[in-house]
């Protein structure tokens, strides 16, 4: 990876592959587990800026990306095209629908790092790296105006974050989004209530 982003290193390839396992642990279908972990490893081996103008494509060229990578260490070939699959529709911005329960196991686990605690440290990491403000301080819930996550943190939790649950692709992933929806909610509540002066 030639990102620094360090949202997208290691350890958040180790989280992604930790919660497709508890997922793949309760769906009744059968998933191939070698399929999940060569993808939850491989899914970001390409990573733009959140700002960069292809963006969008990040994960079709991680997948081109993977093929290289996965026939050069002799992966099993009858596999690697499912790999692919599930590395090029992880993306949120790619609008790439999984078409296997793999690939279904892999968006949901890399979605629920959007989510919970993990995922609002996300926001402001990502919105410091941006130069982004955390929030409009005249109007935070942009009530009066259009939300824009490009220039405040909080908007994007109205813009993409609380609209995760609705997209997981697993019961399990769902009932998890869920739970974390919840307590993101509970933050912006709390958030709100401070700038209101009630730190109670």
């Amino acid at each position: 990876m030639a990102c620094d982003d360090a949202s997208h290193d290691i350890s958040h390839f180790q989280r992604v592959w930790k919660t497709a396992r508890q997922i793949m642990a309760q769906e009744l279908t059968p998933v191939n587990p070698l399929v999940v972990l060569a993808a939850c490893y491989l899914h970001d081996i390409v990573v733009l800026p959140k700002d960069h103008p292809q963006r969008a494509q990040a994960s079709s060229l991680a997948a081109a990306e993977a093929r290289i990578v996965l026939v050069e260490m002799a992966f099993p070939a009858e596999l690697i095209d499912n790999v692919c699959h599930c590395v090029a529709s992880h993306s949120y911005s790619a609008g790439i629908a999984p078409q296997t329960i793999e690939a279904k196991v892999v968006q949901d686990a890399d979605r629920m790092e959007a989510l919970g605690a993990i995922g609002l440290a996300r926001v402001f990491y990502t919105a410091g790296v941006l130069r982004q403000k955390m929030f409009d301080p005249q109007d935070p819930q942009a009530l009066h105006r259009e939300p824009d996550d490009r220039r405040y943190a909080l908007d994007h939790f109205q813009l993409k974050l609380l609209k995760l649950a609705d997209t997981m692709q697993t019961v399990t992933g769902r009932a998890m989004a869920q739970r974390n929806s919840d307590y993101l909610q509970a933050y912006i509540t709390k958030l709100l209530r401070e700038l209101d002066g009630d730190y109670s």
